[in-house]
């Protein structure tokens, strides 16, 4: 199947071309292109998802004129459109109004289209410091520099553009006749202070606030404005070695990892509540649990070779040793963050056999 993506360079359409690349052939048309250029891409194909447009300035040139161009130049042809209209469509603004012709524009010339209506957009790849206060906060933020919020109580709806292309996409194939409207689902609602405190939330830092649903889409769209994606980890050093937390979150706890040098154990104690996994990354260890109760010791040999996972139940007093020639990198989870007020850590007198 041919498709033709108009703005295929855009915020939106960078993001559909890219799902779109693997399973059609691919037309785009850009600002700059030719008349002539629209009229033969569009000979060649077979669905057009039409979202150029602009939000300053040539309303009627690009978002009405542009519209009308392409109907001409399929008339007579049953080829479908993907439209994307604003929900500032219904109101008396320039912009709104040129949206809301270019929609009249579809239903003159009875083409087979699907109209959305969008809400804010979010996600990778929006241009920052234009007409997205998502990508405009992300990008600062990311960088340490001031956000303007000028009403934190505003209420915001948004749409995040994986949801956005997976919806195009399903429309592939699939337009009946005539001029149709939809919505993109899931819709989300948070205020302009709220937005600015969860994006501030994710700035520098191990901790990590709940990151399902909405709050999962908006740190992948965060992590994507980074100007330096590596930083160094806090560590704590000793004759053991080393120990980094990598990262942590109320919701499933702390992972960290430790570098131990060859004899060195670590351990010696045991949590009542708090369970923990270990893996073995590099290196040779042994690990040792004791029952608090029964007094049964457990000994596990593991080598980094097998990526073999131990759980370390409540109640068992546990260690791990290096007992091979060079370092013993592990990595640990725990399933609750470290309290230093509530450590739920305790050393035990009888200490575990060697």
């Amino acid at each position: 199947m041919n498709v033709l993506v108009t703005g295929a360079k855009g915020f939106i359409g960078s993001n559909l071309c890219e799902w779109l690349r693997p399973d059609v052939t691919l037309l785009t048309f850009e600002q700059g292109d030719s008349d002539q250029e629209l009229r033969e891409r569009l000979a060649a194909a077979d669905f057009v998802y039409h979202l150029a447009g602009v939000m300053r300035h040539e309303f009627e040139v690009v978002n009405v004129g542009l519209t009308r161009r392409i109907c001409e130049h399929l008339r007579g042809r049953n080829v479908p459109i993907v439209f994307t209209s604003s929900v500032q469509a219904v109101l008396n603004n320039p912009y709104g109004e040129s949206k809301r012709r270019a929609e009249d524009v579809l239903g003159e010339y009875a083409l087979p289209a699907i109209v959305y209506r969008l809400t804010n957009v979010f996600g990778k790849w929006a241009r920052p410091n234009y007409t997205s206060v998502v990508a405009t906060f992300c990008h600062n933020i990311a960088r340490g520099l001031e956000i303007e919020v000028a009403d934190p109580d505003r209420e915001l709806t948004l749409v995040y553009i994986d949801d956005v292309v997976r919806s195009f996409l399903a429309d592939l194939g699939s337009v009946g006749s005539g001029l149709c409207y939809r919505h993109v689902e899931p819709r989300y609602h948070i205020t302009l202070g709220d937005l600015a405190q969860l994006i501030h939330s994710f700035h520098a830092t191990i901790r990590m606030p709940d990151l399902r649903g909405f709050a999962g889409k908006l740190y992948g769209t965060y992590v994507s404005y980074l100007g330096e994606f590596s930083h160094a980890l806090s560590q704590q050093i000793d004759n053991r070695g080393s120990l980094a937390e990598f990262i942590k979150a109320d919701s499933f706890g702390q992972i960290f990892v430790s570098r131990t040098k060859p004899g060195m154990t670590r351990g010696g104690h045991f949590h009542r509540t708090k369970a923990e996994k270990f893996l073995v990354l590099e290196g040779q260890a042994v690990v040792r649990l004791r029952h608090l109760v029964s007094g049964k010791v457990l000994t596990i040999e593991v080598c980094g070779e097998d990526m073999h996972s131990i759980d370390i139940a409540p109640g068992y007093v546990h260690s791990i040793e290096n007992v091979g020639d060079g370092d013993l990198i592990t990595l640990f989870w725990a399933s609750e963050i470290f309290d230093p007020e509530n450590p739920d850590t305790y050393r035990e007198s009888n200490v575990l056999p060697a």
